[in-house]
This record gives C-alpha cells, structure tokens and sequence, in this order.
C-alpha cells in the first residue's frame, strides 16, 4: 500500500480506503481546524508522537458505540445511582486535554497527545466543535474524555481516570445525553476491553465510512455543551 504525502497548502486528503493494513494514510500536513474537520468527516484521525511529522489514520476494524447499545455493567449502575461524582461538560476543556495527555497509559512510552495536538484540539473547542466531559470529586478533577462532533456523530479522542469509575461515569453520561440528542455514533476508533464491555462493537471502514458520510450531513449541535436537567443516565 502507498503512504501519501499530505500537502502543506492544500486541505485535501486521499480515499481512506487507501490506507496500509496498519491504518496509516497519510504524512504531513497540519492541524488547522478545517483539515481536522475534513479529516473526522472522512473517517480520518491525526496520531502520532513527540518529534514525528503528523500521522493520518483510518483503522480497518473500526470501533463504534451505538448510543442505544450502550450496556452499563451492575458495579458502575451502583456508582451512578450514589452519584458518587459530579459530572459537566465543556467545563474544563484545556484541563482535560492536558490530563489525558500527562496520564501513563501501560505499554506506551511518552504520549500521542503532543504539544501541537493539544493547542489544535482547545482551538476546535474554542469554535464549538470538541467537546469535554470532566468528572469530579469534590473540587478535583479526576476523570474525563474529549473528542469532537460532527453532524450526527461523536468522535472520542481520549480519556484519562484518577479514580476508580470516573472515566467509565464521564462515558456513560455522556453517551446518554448524546442519545437524547439523536446522536447516532460514538467513534472509539481502536477496540479496547473497557469499550466493549460498553457495547462497542467493530465495523468494516467500508460500513463506518458509508455511515459517517450520512450522519455529516445532519445538522450538528455546536458547543458549548451543557447536560440537560434531571439527565437519568441509569433507569
């Protein structure tokens, strides 16, 4: 498979079909917000680290979360329903960027979240479109996720959890209130154990990227985002 060059001065990207068995598309390039705009609307992520040019990913599975999928396992309903946490959104954006980005995750050295990557993704947030879920105990932050929404569906970028259950609470709020809105999919990008214990399942890029193609088309929510009053997220 062929590896493009992604053009400095012009905000195109190649078929996403395209990409090697790895997922990668792509180099070069830059973040400005209408390329990472682009790039979500074609089922695109930028990833890579510290001192490589930038990455372009599309995965071949994909792993999506279907809002009325989501399964709540019995340990975090009983979380929920002591409201052990208070739960906002787009509250503390920057804080959760840099959170997720300063969290040791196992089998990774250093971060994908660089320096770059954060400014871009507090810049899309400034125009309404990354959004923000912080979970707190008290006065402290200590858990969240960010990602970014276009039209009719949420692309989860990162999660970060200093205690135990806040990430899995940010989760299950938010993919509740997306529900309610008429959101049609969460993008989790890569299978991990904790999403699929949420519901999430893999679908062929084909499928993800003929799904996407709709739910662009549909009107969007632009920020800031706040939860609506009296939110049940557990029946």
């Amino acid at each position: 498979m062929t590896v493009y060059r992604i053009p400095d001065d012009d905000v195109i990207f190649p078929n996403p079909e395209h990409a090697e068995k790895s997922g990668l598309l792509g180099v070069g390039g830059d973040l400005r917000p209408e390329r990472l705009m682009l790039a979500y609307a074609n089922g695109i992520f930028p990833w890579y680290s510290e001192g490589q040019p930038i990455l372009w990913f599309s995965p071949d599975p994909r792993c999506v979360l279907r809002p009325e999928d989501m399964h709540l396992g019995r340990s975090l309903k009983k979380v929920l329903r002591k409201a052990v946490f208070t739960v906002t959104l787009d509250q503390a954006f920057a804080r959760v960027v840099h959170a997720c980005k300063a969290t040791p995750r196992p089998g990774q050295d250093g971060t994908w979240i660089t320096e770059d990557m954060e400014h871009a993704y507090v810049h899309l947030h400034e125009l309404g479109y990354a959004h923000s879920v912080e979970v707190w105990a008290g006065d402290e932050l200590v858990g969240g996720l960010y990602g970014v929404a276009l039209g009719g569906f949420f692309a989860g970028e990162s999660m970060f959890s200093w205690a135990p259950d806040a990430s899995k609470t940010g989760l299950a709020w938010l993919v509740r209130q997306l529900q309610i809105w008429g959101f049609e999919l969460v993008d989790a990008q890569v299978r991990t154990e904790t999403l699929a214990r949420f519901g999430a399942i893999e679908v062929s890029r084909s499928s993800y990227l003929d799904e996407i193609r709709r739910l662009v088309r549909q009107p969007g929510r632009p920020g800031p985002w706040t939860f609506d009053a009296g939110l049940c997220v557990v029946e």
